[in-house]
């Protein structure tokens, strides 16, 4: 898309040498009106020198209409009749044309840290996300231009009284709206997690990095359009909603044990061969196979079982 941003060239003074000049011409207008006034006969001098007086006091409210400020972090759209002429971004005291109406923007990083809404995975199961974005302004023209946030900046007030706090929170409305259509397209496109599949595809619980990626990538595509650069974009809240959680815990639970067991019964079995081959190898005793299977059963339930084994000494002869 064409960048349609440029900066302002037109006429720009000084603020503090203009304002010298301006009140210098305030004063100069107010004497010549006094002397106009207070001279012993009305003549065409001391009419002249009134009228002159009323003409520059006028301009000096003209040219008090053209200051303009801006602090770091701040730029003004400045609009000619109707017309865009360029973006200002000088810091500082400035002076303009005072037919210029200038329309105040804050470039400063914001942050909107979005309330968790309720969205359905990609396996159906609903759950509670929510997202911290932080953004800037990038493009004023587009800003102003491309969406219409001066009017839902303006409330009941008038284009001219329209603050910058006022347009910077039409801009905030638009962000939570795209961003919360954003983080709903991305996480209807995962699961909340794999435990039901052996696949190795992504996950909005396990692979955090990269659906980050992806939503800020779908977030700058929707905030481009208003002129808005996403510095960060990335999930704060992730949790399955409250009707499922419970049931969804239990099965957590479930898989957490399972997993537990099949160690436990990897490593009793490892040690159990151990034992049999240590004895075995140096004929500490001489074991046939129904010993065996009674010794392999016996150790088996002492290295799974969760209570504490309680020894039987056998105090006779294992030969019958």
């Amino acid at each position: 898309m064409e960048n349609k941003e440029f900066s302002f060239n037109g006429l720009t003074l000084g603020g503090f040498t203009m304002l010298s000049g301006n009140i210098a011409l305030t004063v100069i207008s107010i004497a010549l009106i006094v002397m106009g006034f207070c001279s012993e006969d009305f003549n065409a001098l001391a009419i002249a020198d009134v009228t002159i007086g009323g003409l520059l006091l006028f301009s000096t409210f003209f040219l008090w209409a053209g200051f303009v400020m801006l602090e770091p972090g701040e730029a003004r759209v400045m609009m000619f009749f109707g017309k865009y002429r360029g973006t200002f971004t000088k810091v500082g005291y400035s002076w303009v044309n005072p037919f210029i109406n200038t329309k105040r923007l804050s470039l400063r990083a914001r942050n909107l840290d979005a309330e968790p809404i309720k969205v359905n995975d990609k396996t159906g199961n609903p759950i509670m996300i929510g997202l911290v974005l932080v953004w800037r302004l990038k493009d004023t023209y587009k800003a102003m231009f491309e969406i219409d946030s001066q009017t839902m900046a303006q409330g009941g007030d008038t284009a001219q009284q329209m603050s910058v706090q006022n347009v910077m929170r039409a801009f905030e409305n638009f962000v939570k709206t795209q961003s919360d259509a954003a983080l709903r397209q991305v996480a209807g496109l995962y699961a909340y997690d794999n435990n039901e599949s052996e696949d190795k595809e992504l996950t909005l619980r396990d692979d955090a990095d990269e659906i980050n990626k992806q939503l800020e990538a779908k977030l700058d595509e929707r905030l481009n359009m208003a002129g808005i650069e996403v510095v960060e974009a990335r999930i704060n809240y992730l949790a399955y909603a409250p009707e499922i959680a419970a049931v969804m815990l239990r099965r957590q639970q479930a898989a957490a044990i399972i997993s537990a067991r099949e160690k436990i019964v990897e490593g009793a079995v490892s040690m159990v061969k151990m034992a049999l081959d240590k004895l075995s190898n140096e004929k500490i005793v001489e074991l046939d196979d129904d010993k065996k299977a009674a010794m392999v059963s016996n150790l088996l339930v002492v290295l799974c079982g969760d209570d504490s084994a309680q020894p039987v000494v056998n105090a006779g002869t294992l030969n019958h």
